[in-house]
């Protein structure tokens, strides 16, 4: 295969749903040459040509099934001149639907006098099942002037009790979420859809980060090993009345939050088992509620033992996002960054991402937990952004069309 025609064969596969039976049938095939073919180090990794469709009713990057990397973006503006903007939403419309499906945004040119088109860590390297999500804050459409376009609903987010917020960890006007089972495939993309927008945006802050799972219906678990996510089945029943906005220039798109919090990981470890399930609110091994056998049977907060007893602790972290009543869809990353110099502890925590109808679901839980929750003697709060990612768009459309035009 030439440079030209990197992954260009992937195109022409369409797009597969990263489904349970798909990593099914990719662990039995690797099984089956692992028993018969002792050269199975050449196989091709079976996840490489698994591609996501860019188009649709909504992003991509949302319901889609987590896949294992991150790599998070935000940047600011630093022009306010509405054409511009324009124009770098159109061309990072082009090389995202470029990007998902395994091919370099613009062919490479003949002139090695000049630097390449593309940054090339990815020529060797297939989709990966990429997803690309985009949103924009409150201040960007401030700075735009298009204050008449600012949903009543979307506001700055609050402190909150606790909260240690770094100003290099929060804020800016967009932020572009790269999900990828290839961590070096998710970085490269939100490369090039930099590289290529260097008159108008500065990169401000970002985050990579991982997920494991065995199995695709596995709820993945965090640094302190619990489950991260169980409660997403339910939000996903009623995804119109939890996720989508229906009306307005943010039609089928949704509010994204993400906070960077550390997790004092020392602290935790020299916790006891049961004071770690009291903390969570929940089974470590099994993921289910205090006071049930299975992760998915319902939380019950007022479930009592054989003695009177509340099971569940009232200040546990699920205790109190349950009795909130609000639900969001979380979609978070454990992040490792090396070791935090003053005081020779693992630099470690999650990279939290919920998507939500609106901003106020996340508000009330995150306000609901407040100084109480048991979970703040682990974790800090130090990186924060609100988000409004567009709803999809059809071929032939642009991101943010919706917003910049009607």
């Amino acid at each position: 295969m030439t440079i030209h025609s990197r992954r260009a064969f992937l195109g022409k596969m369409g797009a597969v749903s990263l489904t349970a039976p798909f990593l099914g049938a990719c662990h039995q095939s690797q099984s089956s040459q692992n028993n018969t073919d002792n050269s199975s180090k050449s196989t091709k990794n079976c996840l490489a040509d698994h591609t996501f469709e860019f188009y649709g009713e909504h992003q991509a990057g949302i319901t889609t099934p987590s896949q294992r990397h991150i790599y998070f973006l935000v940047a600011d503006l630093h022009t306010t001149d509405l054409e511009t903007i324009k124009t770098v939403f159109k061309n990072w419309t082009a090389y995202s639907e470029k990007l998902t499906q395994g091919q370099n945004i613009q062919a490479y040119g003949d002139n090695a006098h000049v630097p390449p088109i593309d940054t090339g860590e990815a020529d060797s390297l297939s989709a990966y099942g990429l997803t690309l999500t985009f949103g924009v804050s409150r201040s960007f459409l401030e700075k735009l002037g298009l204050h008449n376009k600012i949903p009543a609903d979307f506001s700055e987010l609050p402190s909150f009790p606790r909260d240690q917020i770094k100003p290099n960890l929060s804020g800016g006007d967009i932020c572009i979420q790269a999900c990828s089972d290839d961590a070096q495939v998710a970085f490269h993309a939100v490369r090039q859809l930099v590289r290529q927008a260097r008159n108008a945006i500065t990169m401000k802050w970002s985050q990579s980060g991982f997920t494991s799972y065995d199995t695709a219906d596995e709820t993945p678990r965090n640094l302190f090993g619990f489950k991260d996510g169980t409660a997403n089945t339910a939000t996903l029943k009623e995804p119109n009345k939890h996720l989508w906005v229906d009306s307005g220039w943010l039609k089928n798109g949704t509010y994204l939050v993400a906070r960077v919090i550390q997790m004092h990981l020392e602290t935790w470890d020299r916790t006891s088992l049961n004071g770690q399930n009291e903390t969570f609110g929940r089974i470590r091994n099994s993921g289910a509620a205090m006071g049930q056998l299975h992760e998915f049977d319902p939380v019950d907060v007022t479930k009592k033992d054989e003695n009177g007893n509340v099971v569940m602790p009232a200040i546990s972290h699920t205790a109190l996002a349950n009795r909130s009543g609000l639900q969001i869809l979380r979609r978070s990353y454990s992040y490792s960054s090396g070791i935090v110099p003053n005081t020779g502890q693992f630099d470690a925590g999650l990279l939290f991402i919920s998507f939500q109808k609106t901003p106020m679901q996340f508000v009330g839980i995150q306000t609901a937990l407040g100084r109480v929750d048991k979970m703040n003697e682990y974790i800090t709060h130090i990186g924060s952004g609100l988000f409004a990612c567009f709803g999809g768009i059809k071929k032939g459309e642009y991101l943010g069309q919706a917003l910049f035009e009607n």
